[in-house]
């Protein structure tokens, strides 16, 4: 009889053994889980890093183009074969030296997380990230603004469909001669945009080096209600001067 309840109850589990395997099973779901997501993170961090970074719009500078709160999908291989920026062309770039002096060194950590997050599209871009349109490339010789209001380039004037309504091309008056290697960029909503004319009478004049250009946006990625490809610009300015 002793014999036979021993074996009876060794071949049936307790219910604290039935638990652990239980709450095993669970920690292993769990481990994998998150496991898989750090995986999706690193690809992710990896694709926006190299081939197509999400960005948040945080101004309205470039409306009615790009509305706040819009995420675009920036394209880094664009310029990266041999290819430069166009005029027209809506480009991300890093403006440390032309729009903003060298930030000061923050927390290392912090910097991080919110690099990796704005990498993501889940957080405001670094404050040295902008995006703006091209209107001059190295070489050309641009001007506001003609007899008609409009602005030349090369002596033609510059048709600029996508002006948020009621802008002018610009209250302020210039003529420049954009260098070598730089560009010379503008917001769409010209009255509410800080750009190259902001920064005429600083150290690089308000031009941007194409080496700091991050990328074009070529789509808008949210919300699904603006989802698509950004509009091309109709070709300006004649031969470079």
């Amino acid at each position: 009889m002793d014999t036979e309840a021993e074996l009876t109850q060794r071949g049936h589990s307790s219910p604290e053994q039935g638990e652990g395997r239980s709450r095993s099973a669970v920690s292993r779901s769990w481990r994998r889980a998150g496991a898989l997501g750090a995986a999706c993170t690193v690809f992710l961090l990896l694709v926006s890093n190299f081939v197509v970074q999400p960005f948040l719009i945080p101004s309205r500078s470039m409306e009615p183009t790009l509305k706040v709160g819009d995420r675009i999908l920036v394209n880094k291989l664009a310029y990266r074969f041999g290819a430069t920026p166009q005029r027209g062309d809506v480009v991300v770039f890093d403006g440390t030296g032309s729009f903003v002096r060298e930030p000061a060194r923050g927390n290392p950590v912090g910097d991080a997380l919110h690099g990796a997050a704005s990498a993501l599209g889940l957080a405001e871009p670094s404050d040295t990230d902008f995006v703006k349109r091209v209107v001059g490339v190295g070489g050309d010789d641009v001007v506001c603004c003609d007899a008609g209001g409009r602005i030349q380039v090369n002596g033609k004037p510059v048709a600029e469909p996508y002006l948020y309504p009621g802008d002018v091309p610009s209250e302020v008056p210039f003529r420049i001669v954009v260098p070598l290697g730089t560009l010379w960029v503008m917001g769409d909503h010209r009255s509410q945009s800080r750009d190259s004319r902001d920064h005429l009478g600083e150290p690089g004049g308000g031009m941007v080096p194409v080496e700091k250009v991050i990328g074009r946006a070529d789509w808008i990625g949210w919300p699904m209600s603006r989802w698509g490809s950004l509009p091309p610009a109709p070709a300006t300015g004649g031969p470079h001067g």
